[in-house]
């Protein structure tokens, strides 16, 4: 089944998840991590398909990052192995985690990188009947494939992400699990058009200015 995201969609949290394909790591020269690496990005970075993603005068390198994004369905906390995580989700839409990668590799840790305005674009739609065990996302600027990768190649599965960060955080319904970026990341300009497309959802597309 698949809907519109609503227009007033406002999650309390985006739970962001890096380095969780071994190919995008390695392309930044990081390692693989051990467990998840969690962080979050600004709930008010949220925009939809056909905003306007704005480049900010403060970085000279922003990167778009196509992922699958997971929403909660209900109050999600501290799953064990016995628990469905499925039965805690609405559905998965298109995300783009859009990073000032000049800033983020200044700054150490990723939060204002992240979550700069304009830098969540989500949508089109929520599919609530999708099989993401395997399934292929992409980003394209201006028609050419940048990112092509499919959701096996996850260090972590989506199952295994959601009881991992319900163990320290409670999961409300809204809120948005990105779940990691296939390697081909690239940077945006005035004047780009930014297309995440993923198998069964459709195609995220914004356009990209200066602020």
């Amino acid at each position: 089944m698949k809907h519109e995201l609503p227009v007033d969609f406002s999650p309390s949290k985006i739970v962001c998840v890096g380095r969780n394909y071994a190919e995008h790591a390695a392309e930044l020269g990081n390692e693989v991590p051990k467990e998840p690496l969690l962080f979050l990005k600004a709930p008010s970075a949220v925009i939809f398909d056909g905003d306007a993603i704005r480049i900010p005068a403060q970085s000279s390198q922003v990167e778009h990052e196509g992922e699958l994004a997971v929403i909660i369905g209900k109050t999600c906390k501290d799953l064990g192995e016995d628990d469905d995580p499925f039965e805690f989700v609405s559905g998965y839409t298109c995300l783009n985690d859009v990073t000032a990668r000049d800033i983020q590799r200044k700054d150490v840790q990723f939060t204002r990188g992240k979550s700069f305005d304009t830098f969540c674009p989500i949508g089109p739609a929520i599919v609530s009947d999708l099989d993401v065990s395997d399934i292929r996302v992409t980003c394209s600027v201006n028609g050419v494939v940048k990112q092509d990768g499919r959701t096996s190649q996850m260090v972590f599965p989506v199952a295994f992400l959601i009881r991992y960060i319900s163990k320290m955080m409670t999961l409300r319904r809204g809120d948005v699990i990105a779940t990691g970026t296939p390697s081909g990341v690239s940077m945006l300009k005035p004047g780009d058009v930014c297309e995440v497309n993923i198998e069964g959802i459709g195609t995220l597309s914004n356009p990209v200015t200066a602020a």
